[in-house]
């Protein structure tokens, strides 16, 4: 298996007690930025999907789990046309922002921005908010140029994590009743 798995791989490698848990200066110095200007990543360990096809939990059964959740490359489209707003469904459902985008510093530079989203299952706005959660990391700067009037794609590529937060799914619960 670690022979087809570039992950696994690298992970059997390393010594005992090895966590993959990168700041958020590293999501966007390491591995976003080097993805996006296609540089050697510095370990093979963040898969290139497309996660808004899938629900959360239909996407991680297909990729090992870090003690921190599942890391992701992603391309997001545009919501409409003429916007820059990202489409955010996903699957059965949708990812929602749950807070404000922070930015990330490297220094006093602002080089990328962190918003965190919680998945709903079915149609906004009135779905149920799962245990399913995500921080989605970009790069700051301006947005790639269209390819051509019909082009949808809004970023290149973004890195997501999704992880699962159980006191979410207890809040879900509490506020149905």
């Amino acid at each position: 298996m670690a022979e087809d798995n570039p992950a696994a791989a690298f992970l059997a490698d390393l010594s005992l007690g090895y966590r993959f848990a990168p700041t958020d200066l590293e999501v966007i110095r390491d591995y976003l930025m080097k993805k996006i200007k296609n540089e050697p990543l510095p370990a093979p360990l963040v898969h290139d999907v497309n996660l808004y096809q899938y629900n959360p939990e239909t996407l991680v059964e297909s990729y090992p789990e870090h003690i921190y959740g599942w890391y992701f490359f992603t391309p997001r489209e545009r919501k409409y046309k003429n916007g820059s707003r990202p489409n955010r469904a996903a699957g059965t459902g949708y990812w929602k922002a749950s807070g404000k985008e922070e930015p990330i510093l490297a220094g006093r530079s602002v080089i990328g921005h962190k918003r965190t989203l919680a998945f709903y299952q079915g149609n906004h706005p009135n779905g149920d908010r799962t245990e399913w959660m995500m921080q989605e990391f970009t790069i700051a700067g301006p947005q790639p140029l269209r390819r051509d009037e019909n082009d949808m794609r809004l970023d290149d590529w973004v890195l997501c994590r999704i992880y699962k937060s159980h006191i979410k799914a207890r809040e879900n619960k509490k506020r149905k009743r």
